[in-house]
Order: C-alpha cells, then sequence, then structure tokens
C-alpha cells in the first residue's frame, strides 16, 4: 500500500501554551515525519506563493479572513495527481477550526475516488475542529479512517502516540 502524506506547517511564531514561541520546525511537520517514518511513504508540503507574515497575530488575521472569503491562496507547486497512492494522510495546524485555506486549494485539484483518507490535526486545544467534516466534503469518492488531534505543544513527544495510529489505519 503505497501512502502519501500531504502537509502544511508553520515555523516561526506559533501560539504554545498561551504564549508565542519561535519553532525552528513546525508542529505538523513534525508528526509529518513521523508518520512517514512508521508507515513509509511520500511527504509533500503546501507551500503558498504568498508568505504569510512571520508576526503570528498578523498570520492568524489573515488566516481568518481567508477563511472568511473562501480564498484558495497559490501554491508554489501542485501534485497532478494521487493514483499511485492508496493512503493519503491530511496534516495540518488547526486554524480557525479547519485546515489553512492553502490546504483546499491542492485538496480539490485530485480525484479522491478509491482512496483512504486520514486527517491529523494540530492544535492547541480545539482538537480535530471541523477539518474531517471539511475533508468529506472536498475528498468525494474517498474512504475516511480515523482522525488524529495532535496538540501542538506535544508535538515533538508524539512520536509513539502517532506512529500506533498511523499503523492502525493503513491496514
Amino acid at each position: 500500500m503505497a501512502n502519501l502524506i500531504i502537509y502544511y506547517s508553520r515555523k516561526g511564531e506559533n501560539y504554545v501554551n498561551g504564549s508565542i514561541k519561535n519553532l525552528a520546525k513546525g508542529n505538523t511537520e513534525i508528526v509529518a515525519e513521523f508518520i512517514q517514518k512508521a508507515v513509509g511513504g511520500d511527504l509533500f508540503e503546501i507551500e503558498t506563493v504568498k508568505e504569510y507574515s512571520a508576526d503570528y497575530y498578523e498570520c492568524i488575521d489573515d488566516a481568518k479572513a481567508e477563511l472568511r472569503a473562501g480564498a484558495r491562496p497559490e501554491l508554489k507547486k501542485y501534485l497532478d495527481g494521487i493514483d499511485s497512492y492508496d493512503n493519503i494522510f491530511v496534516c495540518g495546524p488547526c486554524w480557525w477550526g479547519t485546515f489553512p485555506m492553502a490546504m483546499f486549494t491542492q485538496l480539490e485539484k485530485l480525484g479522491w475516488s478509491g482512496k483512504k483518507v486520514m486527517a491529523v490535526m494540530t492544535h492547541e486545544g480545539s482538537g480535530l475542529g471541523s477539518c474531517e467534516r471539511d475533508l468529506r466534503k472536498i475528498c468525494a469518492g474517498a474512504s475516511f479512517g480515523k482522525g488524529l488531534a495532535v496538540h501542538g505543544a506535544e508535538a515533538a513527544k508524539s512520536e509513539k502516540t502517532v506512529a500506533s495510529w498511523a499503523r492502525e489505519n493503513v491496514k
């Protein structure tokens, strides 16, 4: 079974346990790498053409505006298709209750029939938010595994949990 891990992650200023911290590597990237280590597969990072502000508060304001507008930010690169994959892990931070809009820019361009999709969300208290519901709308024809919410502040310590969950979902 071939696995694909699509993720968006924010480096730099992030909200961590009630304060702003500077992260050398984003929490979602850490979790995506744990998935890859556990079950194998290809990583695909979502990167926007217009970068979000380095300032955390400006970034979340922009994210809220994108959500309200239903924006689909342009990406630096796109997956052309996912035909060669069986399992797709969709990983992102919780921005206003769902994935960053840039994730949807990519996901809407893909054919999901016959694929198994698993949502992964890093968060600081929101859990999975509405990301699973949102994926079900976009990924028509896919089946869905159990989603995983990882507290962002604990991402670096979550390898055992993430690996166990990933292995269970690709059976």
